[in-house]
């Protein structure tokens, strides 16, 4: 196994290579890695996997109600949800199954409930009913004033994007896969029966190539001769507030939908917090993933409609992610058997519900195309650390603690992120490549003081680790 950030692509011929490491990548590059004998690459341009749309998202393990009905997307959501959610049980990835509400605030959102009940029954959420306004009220009485009714959807969860995109990673690489980091993929050309990629860190040559780039996924597709869709990133901008208001809301706090998306939800954590958001801002710029005063005025506005207490609460953070629009309604996967080439574009808010399904999609597709497959194999096993505060964190456990105390020496006061988390992270298959892939891995400035008092310390921890880590 491998993980390596610096150096030249090993000088061999792979298999299948993946490029991009985001959820979907990492779910792929771990499906392959069930069959054995194949020689996987996952390359990916950013200094850490997740990189990209994987960490700034809504964290929302979704049933699919609102897909369109018989589209693919409908499907894989559909298949992906129930497999995710038992990966996730195994795993230790915290999730939380709160339910949503879809409310309706005005008369012509009250009349489009029902329609959107009969897709969701279409979609196999056949427990979703539809609420007047006193129920609405009783299942949440800190809603603002003229909710007129809602859809209730139970099956919806909150789940943790950070660990979820790990988990596959951390397999995938126990199982053989080179993970490549800060290897950006910038041209595509031919070396005999094998596509030679031409990297930010030289020549990779692979027999098959799956193009899971995100919102770079058009560009590689036009590098293999392809003009299908085009990517316009969709830039959601998002406020994050204090665990104290995480009493106020009991769901997920959805909005009637709208052709740009879901629109604006205020939703849990499972960290604890409360999330508000997010925007639709359709940009040009895919690395725009900055916020700006006028989105976060927009979403404070609509907060107050939707949950009033919670603009009086204390923001922790706020924070943008893009994703990969391509004003199509449905994902854009397809094989192009004759170059041995799978494309997987236009994977939007529903990639990490949907990812395992993707995968195990896109190897059907792999095999379709030529490529051999043996029969798959169970991967052992991966338990992640628990980020999540309705599941007991390691200062709380007096057995670690009595094992290890370093486990109850706390570090980042706000999460209660302790020493020994914090060393697990550093020395684990895939380590951070900065300080803000160690938060994600431990929520260590994550909190409301956002670094201010353990910043110095975990910086230095973090520098620490890397010094002793290699490739």
């Amino acid at each position: 196994m491998a993980v390596t950030r610096r150096g030249a692509p090993p000088d061999v011929t792979y298999d299948v290579t993946v490029i991009g490491a985001g959820v979907v990548g990492a779910a792929i590059a771990r499906e392959l890695a069930r069959h054995p004998g194949l020689r996987i690459a996952l390359a990916e341009a950013a200094d850490d996997v997740g990189e990209g749309t994987s960490k700034a998202n809504t964290a929302i393990l979704h049933t699919g109600f609102d897909a369109v009905p018989g589209s693919l997307e409908s499907r894989l959501v559909r298949e992906g949800q129930a497999m995710l959610a038992a990966y996730a049980a195994e795993s230790g990835i915290p999730v939380e199954p709160v339910g949503a509400l879809l409310v309706a605030w005005d008369d012509d959102q009250l009349a489009a409930l029902p329609d959107l009940l009969s897709k969701a029954e279409r979609n196999g959420q056949d427990a979703a009913r539809l609420l007047g306004a006193a129920e609405v009220r009783a299942r949440e009485p800190h809603l603002g004033p003229g909710a007129l009714g809602a859809l209730d959807v139970p099956g919806e969860s909150i789940i943790c994007p950070w660990s979820t995109t790990l988990a596959y990673a951390t397999q995938a690489v126990r199982a053989g896969v080179d993970l490549l980091l800060n290897c950006r993929v910038v041209g595509v050309g031919s070396a005999g029966e094998a596509h030679l990629l031409t990297t930010s860190r030289g020549a990779l040559r692979t027999r098959y190539l799956v193009n899971a780039a995100g919102l770079h996924a058009d560009t590689v597709d036009r590098m293999l001769g392809h003009d299908a869709f085009t990517v316009t990133p969709r830039r959601g901008q998002l406020i994050v507030y204090d665990k104290f208001a995480r009493d106020l809301v009991q769901h997920i706090l959805l909005p009637v939908p709208t052709a740009l998306g879901k629109g604006v939800l205020v939703a849990p954590t499972v960290y604890g917090n409360v999330l508000l958001g997010p925007t639709a801002e359709e940009l040009d710029d895919k690395s725009a993933t900055g916020t700006t005063a006028e989105g976060i005025a927009a979403l404070r506005e609509r907060g107050h409609r939707i949950l009033p207490e919670l603009l009086d609460e204390e923001v922790t953070a706020v924070y943008a992610g893009l994703r990969a629009a391509t004003g199509q309604d449905d994902y854009r996967i397809g094989a192009h058997k004759e170059q041995r080439y799978v494309t997987v574009g236009g994977i939007r808010s529903t990639g990490l519900t949907a990812s395992l399904a993707i995968a195990a999609h896109v190897t059907e597709l792999l095999a379709a195309t030529g490529l051999e497959l043996s029969g798959p194999r169970d991967l052992e096993p991966v338990r992640m650390p628990n980020l999540g505060e309705a599941f007991p964190r390691p200062y709380q456990r007096a057995d670690l603690v009595a094992a290890d105390p370093a486990y109850g020496e706390i570090v980042c006061h706000c999460e209660r992120v302790t020493r020994g988390e914090i060393r697990d992270a550093l020395t684990a298959t895939v380590p951070p490549g900065s300080p803000d892939g160690l938060r994600r891995r431990t929520r260590a400035r994550g909190g409301r003081c956002q670094g201010f008092y353990c910043g110095a310390e975990v910086r230095e921890l973090y520098e620490r680790g890397a010094e002793m880590g290699t490739g």
